[in-house]
C-alpha cells in the first residue's frame, strides 16, 4: 500500500508539471530556464514536457488501476530518476552557478529517488501482493 500512495503522488505530481508545462508553457520553461525558440521550439516544450511528463505520471499512476504493476513501476521510478540526478549532478559541475537557478528541481530530482531506492530496500523481500 505504500509503494502504491507513494507512485500515486509521484504520478500526481508529474500530471501537474505536464499541465503546468501544456498551459503556462512560457512560465514553465521560464522556471527551468529554457527558451522555447520559434515553432518548433514552442512544439517541442509542448510535447516533451508535457506529453512526456504526462506518459511518467500514467505510468506511475497504473498501479492503482493494475496491482501487479506497482513493483515494475518503483523500479522505472527509481531508474528514471537516478538517470535524473546522475545527469544533474554531471550538469551542476559542468555549469558554475546552475544550482542557484535549479534548485527546487535538483531537491526534487533527489527527494524521488531517495525515496524510491528505500521504498525499493523495504519491500525487497515482501511478496507484490503486499506492496
Amino acid at each position: 500500500m505504500l509503494v502504491k500512495g507513494f507512485l500515486a503522488l509521484v504520478g500526481l505530481l508529474y500530471t501537474g508539471l505536464s499541465l503546468y508545462c501544456a498551459v503556462q508553457p512560457g512560465k514553465a520553461s521560464n522556471t527551468v530556464h529554457l527558451n522555447r525558440v520559434g515553432p518548433g521550439g514552442h512544439s517541442e516544450f509542448f510535447t516533451v514536457y508535457g506529453g512526456l511528463e504526462m506518459g511518467m505520471a500514467l505510468f506511475f499512476l497504473m498501479p492503482l488501476i493494475v496491482p501487479s504493476f506497482a513493483r515494475p513501476a518503483l523500479w522505472a521510478c527509481l531508474l528514471i530518476h537516478g538517470c535524473l540526478v546522475l545527469f544533474r549532478a554531471i550538469s551542476l559541475m559542468l555549469y558554475q552557478g546552475a544550482f542557484a537557478e535549479v534548485r527546487s528541481v535538483t531537491i526534487g530530482e533527489w527527494v524521488v529517488f531517495g525515496l524510491s531506492l528505500a521504498l525499493l530496500l523495504m519491500t525487497r523481500t515482501s511478496q507484490e501482493a503486499t506492496i
